[in-house]
């Protein structure tokens, strides 16, 4: 996908170097505010915002990449809003790229309370062909997404990837539920590509964007494998797989990655929703994936539960309030060099608001420091040995 005359150099994605032994990639993925390296975990802004952090800490932390979330951003301040305030990236001060999800998920996660026969809770979300009324969970009111309105909300927001709105499949439900809804989200992203296209093609000097498409299909291998090939065809820039099961069932994640892997394009990069565990960064890098995503790293931080080389670490517990370690010994994350155990847990005991943001910023830098020494390993041929250590020393931990 290349700009036409005038406009910036749109998205590109080149494959840099390859595991031998299993599919681990690494790449670089060219978009108009900047150029990723992946594999790539990226921090979640879910109201333009990692929350407790400032835009510069996160560059501090090895940030490449960001999401915001187009349903909450759609209600409050409305995209628009957004817009006018010159894009997402001039919004939140946050000059890398971003990727703004199609708020499917959150509208159809509205359904999860008080399911009805239907497997969709009652009053909540109605969904229909043409594309689901939901109530905002801040007001009350009524409101609708359709994938054309999906699509527009990001293009006002601005962000460099975009994704098509998309019926996410749930575990509960049975085989024809699942079909239903991938081939639902098969016709919901033609119609996301046909208003994506048309709205590049309406562009003069605003940057590109790129429509990811998105694989469902439940738990069923025959409905994953047939919605890859079905999204694939689409040669959209880049393909995401999604539904609740991806990073929450590490068993499924790892078996849907596998009944895919053979159908994704190899030159455009692939996006698995919701992967935050550290662990599950090494099974889905193994399984082809490029970019993955989650709240879990940041939100456990908040709750007190630190990352390390060997699992999580509790701060908030007693054995800590005179502990003089910093929560790993030879992080190079700021909280780290700096800071006690027993001090943050003096923070998070004290209801401290710098307990977030230190904590957070040591969640992070543990994230992005690993993912950055797992593209290495790609690249010099030592994947698996940092694979084994990891997994060993995790394990070892909890025995």
């Amino acid at each position: 996908m290349r700009g036409g005359p005038g406009q910036v150099p749109s998205f590109e994605f080149e494959l840099v170097g390859r595991d031998r032994a299993t599919g681990a990639r690494a790449g670089l993925f060219r978009t108009p505010h900047g150029v990723v390296a992946t594999p790539v975990f990226m921090p979640v802004g879910t109201q333009a915002t990692v929350k407790a952090v400032c835009p510069e800490e996160l560059r501090r932390a090895g940030a490449q990449i960001v999401l915001a979330n187009t349903y909450h951003l759609y209600l409050r301040p409305g995209s628009r809003t957004v817009a006018e305030l010159g894009g997402l990236h001039r919004f939140m001060g946050w000059g890398g790229p971003i990727l703004t999800d199609s708020g499917g998920f959150q509208v159809f996660s509205l359904s999860q309370p008080g399911r009805g026969e239907s497997g969709r809770a009652e009053g909540l979300v109605e969904v229909d062909e043409d594309g689901a009324t939901f109530r905002s969970h801040l007001d009350g009111s009524l409101r609708r997404f359709t994938p054309e309105l999906a699509v527009e909300v990001q293009e006002e927001l601005g962000a460099d990837v975009i994704m098509a709105f998309d019926e996410c499949s749930s575990t509960a439900g049975g085989y024809d539920e699942a079909r239903r809804g991938m081939e639902r989200t098969h016709r919901w992203a033609e119609r996301c590509r046909a208003r994506w296209s048309e709205l590049e093609a309406g562009k003069r000097d605003r940057p590109p964007q790129a429509l990811f498409g998105i694989v469902q299909g439940g738990a069923f291998r025959d409905l994953r494998r047939a919605s890859a090939e079905f999204v694939a065809g689409l040669a959209l820039p880049g393909v995401a797989i999604g539904g609740e099961s991806i990073g929450y069932s590490k068993r499924l994640t790892r078996d849907i990655l596998e009944w895919v892997a053979d159908l994704l394009p190899e030159g455009r990069p692939r996006y698995a929703m919701g992967v935050g565990e550290p662990d599950d960064f090494f099974a889905v890098v193994e399984g082809g994936v490029d970019m993955f995503d989650s709240v879990l790293p940041t939100r456990m931080a908040r709750n007190g539960t630190l990352l390390t080389a060997r699992g999580r670490l509790r701060v908030v517990n007693a054995e800590h309030a005179a502990d003089p370690r910093p929560i790993e010994p030879g992080c190079d994350c700021y909280t780290c060099a700096r800071f006690s155990r027993a001090y943050l847990r003096h923070l998070f005991k004290s209801q401290c608001l710098l307990a977030y943001r230190l904590a957070t910023l040591h969640n992070l830098r543990f994230c992005l420091r690993l993912v950055g020494q797992i593209r290495e390993a790609i690249l010099v041929g030592t994947f698996a040995e940092l694979r084994d250590e990891y997994l060993r020393q995790v394990a070892a931990d909890r025995t």
